[in-house]
């Protein structure tokens, strides 16, 4: 996930410090992943749109068994309740990921993360 490009800027998410390795818990035995991410600044409009970017990347590459938490650091952003809210309700992703625009951009964020 760190090689996923920003939708705004021409860095990855790592590059901008969006991803940290010690905001991310992997609980092999529970089947659990937990990430958390930091937007570039506290009122970020790409917010709920780079969760999803690591949301289908994980979808795409883990196994089916994991389930996966994506959430916003607490006190990064504004509306952090309402991102993460969007972030890990499936109907909402499964809803976002129908648009075909939306699901166009995500998929350019994630070609250099392959």
């Amino acid at each position: 996930i760190r090689k996923i490009n920003d939708p705004e800027h021409p860095l990855t998410l790592e590059q901008l410090r969006v991803i940290n390795c010690e905001h991310i818990t992997v609980d092999d035995a529970a089947s659990r992943v937990v990430i958390e991410f930091t937007p570039t600044i506290p009122h970020c409009s790409m917010a709920t749109l780079i969760g999803l970017c690591i949301r289908v990347r994980l979808l795409r590459t883990l196994p089916e068994r994991f389930k996966v938490d994506i959430r916003v650091r607490e006190g990064t952003h504004q509306s952090e309740a309402d991102v993460n809210k969007q972030l890990n309700d499936k109907e909402r992703v499964a809803a976002a990921l129908e648009n075909t625009y939306l699901l166009d951009v995500v998929n350019q964020c994630l070609a250099t993360a392959a």
